[in-house]
């Protein structure tokens, strides 16, 4: 048995927990965990050939990676949604997501060893191939940064700097700050974007609020050490300080409003998605150029609520558009990084990306 139907069936699982996560709702958690049981069995298979040391050519730094991918999506799956009581299936299920996360992390290095991994995590029509020299020299590729060793410890901050990207001096690149949800981490959040940031070649910034979520009744408690992080970043990529964007899901979304609203960071776009208008005076809303992205089906903060947040804002003097999507709950739309970007001005490209 050779990788590709190891991969085959990582990406299969990777594809339907992603639409699995994209139709989440308390109300049919039964229904979408019933469907990924049926991606158990390509896995188990994944996993028991993985277990069998044999002559390959399958080196064992490789093999531990495939391994720990397939175990990550088997837990994935198998906690999904597994409580009786439907707030306690939703949690599972949020928890479930992080083992995604990790399985999608331990293939990631792999993506300029295999075809295959490389294209999943690149948009449609991209093409890439690695630079020589290795990527630790460039200081390209993902990053976790944080004073405490836990993957899941607070307050730090998780980087991706697309591989293509060399550090030519008179070359800035755009950046995008997303903020995760509230019981979320940047380390999570940054596999909603990286496919396009790696397609499209801008810096990509996930990080993590110290608490539990965003501290919105006290603005300067993250906000001062997301200011902390933008420097350290500053300091060391060169980044195009008229190209930033602030997007953010649900308490993400209204904390990067409210950084906009504070002016404690230079934040003037910005694309919250599912989420709330935070309690601040709207004064400084004039002139900010706002995208906001809302399912018609939330159930935590009710579509009216965006309707009337945005007419407020607009009435404050910002621009604004509102996206509604009909058939969305309170979840993280995939496809809305696309429609994010391209408003923002990072369109899609066909191609090779340059190495």
């Amino acid at each position: 048995m050779s990788p590709e139907p190891v991969i085959a069936a990582l990406i299969l699982a990777f594809q339907g927990f992603e639409a699995a996560l994209r139709r989440l709702n308390p109300l049919v958690l039964a229904e979408i965990r019933k469907e990924l049981f049926v991606l158990i069995e390509p896995l188990q298979s994944s996993q028991r050939y993985l277990q069998i040391a044999g002559e390959d050519g399958m080196d064992e730094s490789t093999r531990l990676a495939f391994l720990r991918a397939c175990d990550f999506m088997l837990q994935a799956i198998r906690s999904f949604g597994d409580a009786e009581d439907l707030q306690a299936a939703f949690i599972a299920a949020l928890r479930a997501a992080r083992k995604y996360y990790r399985a999608q992390e331990a293939i990631f290095a792999l993506c300029g060893v295999f075809p295959e991994v490389n294209r999943y995590f690149l948009e449609p029509g991209i093409s890439f191939s690695f630079p020589a020299e290795p990527l630790s020299a460039r200081q390209t590729g993902l990053f976790h940064v944080g004073t405490d060793p836990n993957i899941h410890a607070r307050g730090g901050y998780s980087l991706y700097v697309p591989e293509f990207c060399s550090p030519v001096p008179d070359r800035a690149f755009p950046l995008i700050v997303a903020l995760h949800g509230g019981y979320s981490h940047g380390r999570d959040f940054i596999w909603a974007w990286i496919r396009e940031a790696r397609s499209r070649g801008f810096v990509l910034l996930a990080p993590t609020s110290q608490a539990m979520t965003w501290s919105i009744t006290n603005v300067e408690h993250d906000g001062k050490l997301l200011e902390h992080h933008l420097k350290d970043i500053f300091s060391r990529i060169h980044i195009d300080r008229s190209r930033i964007l602030f997007t953010g899901m649900s308490d993400g979304g209204t904390f990067a409003l409210e950084l906009a609203f504070s002016g404690m960071i230079a934040c003037d776009t910005v694309a919250p998605v599912a989420c709330a208008l935070p309690p601040v005076d709207l004064q400084n809303a004039k002139g900010k150029c706002i995208f906001w992205v809302h399912g018609a089906q939330d159930w935590i903060f009710p579509a009216g609520r965006a309707v009337q947040a945005c007419r407020h804002l607009q009435q404050s003097g910002a621009d604004v558009k509102l996206k509604m999507i009909e058939d969305l709950s309170h979840t993280y739309p995939r496809e809305a990084s696309d429609t994010i970007l391209n408003w923002f001005g990072i369109e899609k490209r066909q191609g090779t990306l340059p190495p």
